[in-house]
C-alpha cells in the first residue's frame, strides 16, 4: 500500500502540485517514485498506480522541474498539470484510448501466438520444417509483443530492483536465446526434427529443444492481465467529467434591460441571469426576485425540495422546480460549489492508496530467489565438469520453467467470472483493487435518501377528520395538486391518481408562496397547504387534526392540511419512504461482521426515525454535502475501514474518500463513477451480495496465484537438475492454466441472498 510520507519541513501552507506520471506497470512503481521524490529537501509526495497522478507538497525553494526530473531519474515520465479547464477533460475521449495500444500488442500477439503452442503441444501438426515457422511466429511476440515488459525489466535493473515484469523479460528471453541456440547451432533445426508428447526425465544438453511456445505463451497470457488491468484504469478521470457535465451549458442573462442567451463561459460575477421553471441554474448566486422550490437533490441528495425568494442564495447545477427567479451571480467558473465538488473528488481519488498487486508482492520474494537459483545452477554444473552446454542448459531451463504464465490468466479470468456473474446479479465491480478492499472492510456508511430510502416523495398517510370520506379527501387534494409542479404536490397527486383513476379537472387555480395551493374542483373552493393558509380561510384545524400532524411532523414527516367549503377536512402525511428491503440488507451486512452507520444532510429526527425502522444504532446528521468526504476520513483515522454507499453527487467524493465506495446504479452518474462498486438495481440488498461476491473473487485470485507458482515451483529442482524437457515445460503452462480456468470458472455458481439474512464468506 502506498503510504504518505510525513515531513515535518513541509506545512499545510506550502504549495501542492499534480504530476501526470508515465511508465508505471506495477504498483511498486509507484513506490519508487515516491521514495525518489521524498527524499527531495522539502518536499511530501504521495504517487498513485491507479490513477498514474503524484500530488505534491514543496516548499518555496523547490522548483517544479527538479520534481520533474527527480521522476524521470527513477526511470518514468512526468507532466506539469495543465490549465485547469474543461476542454482537458473532454479531450480525454475515445479518441484518446490509452488502452489501443496495449489491446493492438495483445490481439497481434495472441493471434501468433495460438499456432506456435498448437504445433509445439500436438505432434500431429509437427510437419517437416514446424519449427522455423514456430520462430517466425513467435519472435515478434517475444520482441514486440513483450517489449513493455523488457522496458520495465531494464528500468529495474538500472535500479537493482525486480518485479514480476524482470522475471518476464528473463524467461521470455530466455527461451527465445536458447531456442535460437539450439536451432542455428544445435540439432533442433533439422528438417524432421519434433518434440514427442511424452513427460520423461531425461538429461540432455538441450541442443535439440526448443521453447518458443513457452516464450510466446508467456507473453500472451500476461499481455491479456495487463489490458483488463489498464481498461479499469482508464475510468479514473470519468468522474471529473461527469461533474462539470451536470452544470448549466448556456444561461439567459440580463443586460440593460434585454434577456440574451449566451454561454455559460462567458457569465461573469455580478450579472444577472433568468431561470426559467424545469431549468438548471446557471451557476451560484443571490436571488434578486422571484420565488420557488429549489430540487437540489442532484448536489444534495436530499429529496425535498428547498423553498427560496429574494435574499436566498442558490447553488449551480440545482433545479428550479417552481417559478421564475431572477439570479445574481457571485461565483463562477472553478469558484462554484459544483468546481470544488470536482476538486474533493479529485483530492479524494489521488489520496486513496491503492492495493498493491499480489503478483508484484509475491515476486518481491521469488524472483530474487529464481535468479539466485538459475545463477548456483549454472555455476554447480560448469563446477563439476558437466560442460558448458549443459550447464547453461539447466539455467536457462529454471529461469522458463519459474515464469508461470498463468500468472496473467490468474487475476482476470477470475475477475472476468466474477464480474460477469455480479453484473447478472446487478453487482458492478470495477477491478482488481477494489476486491482486496472489501477483505478488511468493517464499517459500513450508508446516505439515507435514494439508499435507505426511496430519494422520492410518497403520501404515507390520509387522515381525514372525523365524519369525512377519506377517498374524497384524496381525490380533491390530488386534483389540486396535480396543478402544481412542486414535488410534495407531484406526491400526493401520484398516489391520488393511483389509488383512485382520473382526477376531475381543476378552475381557478393559484399558487400561494411557500403556504401552498387554492382552486375550485367540482364546483368547491379547495385548499391545500400549511394550516395557516387554511386559517386565512378561517378554516381551523380540530384537535384531533392537530395531534395527527404534530406527531408526523415528530417523526421528521411533511404534513400538509386540506379543506374545503369552510371547513378542515383532513391531512396528508408526505415522506421519503424507507425501501421495503433496507431493513433485510442492514441484517446481511451485520452477518457479514460490518456496523452500518446513517449518514445524511437531513435533521436528526428524520434520520433517527429511519434508522431505528432498519436497525441501525449510529445516526451521524446534519451533515453538509462537502463535509461527508471529511466524516469518512476521520472514522478511518478512528482505525476503521469504511465502505460508502450512496447515490448522490454530493455522495461522489465521500465514495471515492472510503476504503471501498459502493454506488445506486438508480443515483446520478457522478456517485457511480466514482464508486468501486455500482449496484444496478438500487437495492441496498445488493451491497452485502456485491461484498460476499468480491470476497469470494478475492479468494479465487489467490488461490490462483498460489497455484500459477506451484505447478512452475514444483519443476524448478528438475530443471536445475538438468531433467527438464520441452513437454514438461508446456505440460506444467497448461496444467496451471487449466487449473486456474477452471477454478475460476467455479464463481459462476455464486448465488445471490436475497430473502436470506443468513451470515456470508
Amino acid at each position: 500500500m502506498t503510504s504518505i510520507h510525513e515531513d515535518n519541513r513541509v506545512t499545510s501552507a506550502d504549495r501542492q502540485i499534480e504530476l501526470s506520471i508515465g511508465g508505471m506497470t506495477c504498483a511498486s512503481c509507484a513506490n519508487r517514485i515516491e521514495r525518489k521524490l521524498n527524499k527531495l529537501e522539502g518536499v511530501s509526495a504521495t504517487v498513485n498506480y491507479a490513477t498514474e497522478k503524484a500530488k505534491v507538497s514543496y516548499d518555496d525553494t523547490v522548483d517544479t522541474q527538479v520534481l520533474v526530473a527527480a521522476v524521470k531519474a527513477a526511470g518514468y515520465t512526468a507532466e506539469l498539470p495543465r490549465a485547469a479547464d474543461t476542454s482537458v477533460l473532454e479531450a480525454d475521449t475515445d479518441t484518446d484510448d490509452p488502452t489501443r495500444a496495449l489491446r493492438q500488442r495483445l490481439i497481434v500477439s495472441l493471434v501468433l501466438s495460438v499456432p506456435v503452442i498448437a504445433m509445439a503441444m500436438v505432434p500431429a501438426l509437427q510437419f517437416t520444417n514446424w519449427q522455423w515457422l514456430s520462430l517466425t511466429l513467435a519472435a515478434p511476440v517475444v520482441v514486440w509483443g513483450a517489449w513493455p515488459f523488457h522496458q520495465a525489466a531494464w528500468t529495474n535493473l538500472r535500479h537493482a530492483t525486480s518485479t514480476m515484469d524482470t522475471l518476464i523479460s528473463m524467461g521470455t528471453l530466455a527461451a527465445l536465446g536458447w531456442s535460437l541456440y539450439a536451432l542455428f547451432l544445435g540439432t533442433a533445426g533439422v528438417a524432421g526434427m519434433t518434440h514427442p508428447f511424452e513427460l520423461t526425465l531425461a538429461r540432455s544438453d538441450g541442443a535439440g529443444n526448443i521453447y518458443l511456445e513457452a516464450a510466446a505463451g508467456v507473453t500472451t497470457f500476461i499481455l491479456a492481465g495487463r489490458y483488463f488491468e489498464a481498461r479499469s484504469k482508464r475510468k479514473a478521470g470519468a468522474a471529473l467529467r461527469a461533474l462539470l457535465e451536470l452544470g448549466a451549458k448556456d444561461v439567459t442573462v440580463v443586460k440593460n434591460g434585454r434577456e440574451q442567451r449566451i454561454p455559460i463561459d462567458e457569465l461573469a460575477v455580478g450579472d444577472e441571469f433568468v431561470v426559467r421553471p424545469g431549468e438548471k441554474i446557471a451557476t451560484d448566486g443571490v436571488i434578486v426576485s422571484g420565488s420557488s422550490a429549489v430540487d437540489a437533490s442532484m448536489l444534495t441528495g436530499e429529496s425535498m425540495p428547498v423553498e427560496v425568494g429574494a435574499g436566498d442564495t442558490v447553488v449551480g447545477a440545482t433545479v428550479n422546480a417552481g417559478g421564475r427567479l431572477l439570479v445574481r451571480a457571485t461565483r463562477v467558473g472553478s469558484d462554484t460549489q459544483l468546481a470544488q465538488m470536482a476538486r474533493m473528488v479529485e483530492d479524494a481519488q489521488n489520496g486513496k492508496a491503492q492495493a498493491q498487486r499480489l503478483a508484484d508482492r509475491i515476486s518481491g520474494i521469488f524472483v530474487p530467489i529464481v535468479i539466485i537459483l538459475a545463477a548456483a545452477t549454472l555455476g554447480y554444473w560448469i563446477g563439476t565438469g558437466n560442460g558448458l552446454a549443459a550447464a547453461f542448459t539447466a539455467a536457462v531451463a529454471v529461469l522458463i520453467i519459474a515464469c508461470p504464465c498463468a500468472l496473467g490468466l490468474a487475476t482476470p479470468t477470475a475477475l472476468m467470472v466474477g464480474t460477469g456473474r455480479g453484473a447478472q446479479l446487478g453487482i458492478l465491480i470495477k477491478g482488481p483493487e477494489v476486491l482486496e478492499n472489501t477483505r478488511k472492510i468493517d464499517t459500513v456508511v450508508l446516505d439515507k435518501t435514494g439508499t435507505v430510502t426511496t430519494g422520492q416523495m410518497t403520501l404515507m398517510e390520509v387522515i381525514a377528520a372525523h365524519g369525512q370520506d377519506r377517498n374524497e379527501l384524496l381525490r380533491l387534494a390530488g386534483a389540486l395538486e396535480n396543478a402544481s409542479e412542486h414535488p410534495i404536490a407531484q406526491a400526493v397527486a401520484k398516489a391520488a391518481s393511483a389509488e383512485l383513476g382520473e382526477l376531475p379537472t381543476v378552475e381557478e387555480f393559484t399558487n400561494v408562496e411557500g403556504l401552498g395551493v387554492q382552486g375550485v374542483v367540482d364546483g368547491r373552493a379547495v385548499v391545500v397547504g400549511r394550516p395557516s393558509l387554511l386559517e386565512d380561510w378561517a378554516q381551523h384545524l380540530p384537535a384531533e387534526l392537530n395531534e395527527a400532524m404534530h406527531a408526523a411532523e415528530s417523526e421528521g414527516r411533511t404534513a400538509i392540511a386540506v379543506g374545503w367549503d369552510g371547513a378542515a377536512r383532513g391531512i396528508l402525511v408526505v415522506a421519503d419512504a424507507v425501501k421495503l428491503t433496507s431493513a433485510e440488507a442492514i441484517t446481511q451486512l451485520r452477518a457479514l461482521g460490518l456496523t452500518p452507520v446513517l449518514l445524511t444532510g437531513d435533521n436528526a429526527t428524520v434520520a433517527r426515525s429511519v434508522a431505528d425502522q432498519v436497525g441501525i444504532d449510529e445516526v451521524i446528521a446534519e451533515v453538509m454535502p462537502k463535509d461527508k468526504a471529511d466524516v469518512i476520513a476521520r472514522l478511518q483515522k478512528e482505525g476503521k475501514s469504511v465502505a460508502m454507499v450512496g447515490d448522490g453527487v454530493n455522495d461522489a467524493a465521500a465514495l471515492a474518500q472510503a476504503d471501498l465506495g459502493l454506488a445506486m446504479g438508480t443515483g446520478t452518474d457522478v456517485a457511480i463513477e466514482a464508486s468501486d462498486i455500482t449496484l444496478v438495481r438500487g437495492d441496498l440488498r445488493a451491497a452485502a451480495d456485491a461484498i460476499r461476491l468480491s470476497r469470494r473473487t478475492l479468494r479465487t485470485i489467490k488461490s490462483n496465484l498460489f497455484w500459477a507458482f506451484a505447478y512452475n515451483v514444483a519443476a524448478l529442482p528438475l530443471a536445475a537438475a538438468g531433467l527438464l524437457n520441452p513437454m514438461l515445460a508446456g505440460a506444467a503452462m497448461a496444467f496451471s492454466s487449466v487449473f486456474v480456468v477452471s477454478n475460476s470458472l467455479r464463481l459462476r455458481r455464486f448465488r445471490s441472498r436475497f430473502g436470506q439474512a443468513t451470515a456470508a464468506g
